[in-house]
């Protein structure tokens, strides 16, 4: 017996039996949910020419032309494997089967909307606030500028500020209490990721009245190594990046000072209580002014990345995001 023949006695297509749509185009039973129901952009286009009885209508009001509209009706009912929208010169009307399907879309539609609505809502408690970590260089010359440039695109974002070494920095963020973070070390802590927004170096200073200020030969990095230093805490990227730079150099001398901030090192280094490291971008009016000169040292690695981190694979969003940005358009 012949496959129509049993179809005629009420048997079962064949082509049911083996999971494929049987001869008269309907849809088969199975596979994955969106592979079955028409997406959005066909249900509200359905919705639309139940409203304006007119396909050519509907095309204009979702911004699409008639071909496109004609071409997607007539994909959804290939899909659904029945007639929806019956078409004439006095316009189109709706099938009985396409009344019924309009129905269902309209509750889809409207769940989608209540999904929008949601969405959006959880970005607006997203885009309310910004949480930045950022090393004490970044933080007191860099951030400042960035800062400034973001609230003129987000007014109404709160904006929250850590300032620590970039070790601390790195931990805030692995744990989510920063949006993103700013640091200076050698490269990306491990578990996150990063991208470098600047770059800096590292100088060796003291007041005018040091002797390292008028002796006539260079200072060589065996001397920096073993000379007390005042300096930032161990975890600081500028201490990072000294010691990295001076392992060749012999065993470092204990520090003269260990200070928590650019600011207090500078202080300290002016005030002539001995020679300092400190960054370029935190001391150009004191070098300017000649209240801090510089020491050369040739043959010592000084310069530096400075990036921006996040969690591994958790790229910024919103103004995290933006503020990314920022930092590679403000000097």
């Amino acid at each position: 017996m012949s496959e129509a023949e049993r179809e005629q006695e009420g048997g079962v297509p064949e082509a049911a039996h083996r999971g494929r749509p049987a001869q008269d185009g309907g849809p088969a039973h199975g596979g994955r949910l969106a592979h079955r129901v028409p997406d959005l952009g066909a249900l509200e286009l359905l919705l639309a020419v139940a409203r304006l009885g007119s396909l050519g209508r509907a095309a204009k009001e979702l911004g699409i032309t008639q071909p496109a509209a004609s071409s997607r009706l007539r994909a959804m009912e290939s899909q659904l494997g029945v007639g929806l929208v019956e078409r004439s010169p006095r316009g189109s009307r709706l099938t009985d089967a396409g009344a019924l399907v309009t129905d269902w879309a309209r509750r889809i539609v409207e769940a989608a909307e209540a999904f929008d609505a949601g969405a959006q809502a959880l970005r607006a408690r997203r885009d309310s606030r910004l949480r930045v970590a950022a090393s004490m260089t970044i933080a007191e010359y860099l951030l400042p500028g960035w800062l400034i440039a973001l609230r003129t695109q987000r007014p109404d974002t709160a904006v929250s500020l850590f300032a620590g070494n970039s070790a601390v920095v790195a931990e805030r963020v692995l744990s989510a209490e920063a949006d993103l973070g700013f640091v200076e070390g050698l490269d990306v802590p491990p578990g996150l990721d990063g991208a470098v927004i600047a770059h800096d170096r590292l100088m060796v200073v003291t007041a005018p009245s040091h002797p390292w200020a008028r002796r006539r030969t260079p200072l060589t990095g065996r001397e920096l190594a073993a000379t007390p230093l005042i300096l930032r805490e161990q975890g600081s990227g500028t201490r990072q990046v000294l010691d990295a730079a001076l392992a060749l150099c012999g065993p470092l001398a204990p520090p003269l000072l260990e200070l928590a901030s650019t600011t207090a090192v500078k202080a300290a280094a002016v005030s002539a209580a001995g020679p300092s490291v400190l960054s370029e971008l935190a001391i150009g009016e004191e070098l300017a002014a000649r209240r801090l000169v510089e020491i050369p040292v040739p043959g010592i690695p000084l310069g530096r990345d400075l990036r921006a981190i996040w969690p591994t694979g958790q790229r910024p969003t919103g103004p995290a995001r933006e503020l990314l940005g920022l930092t590679r358009a403000v000097p």
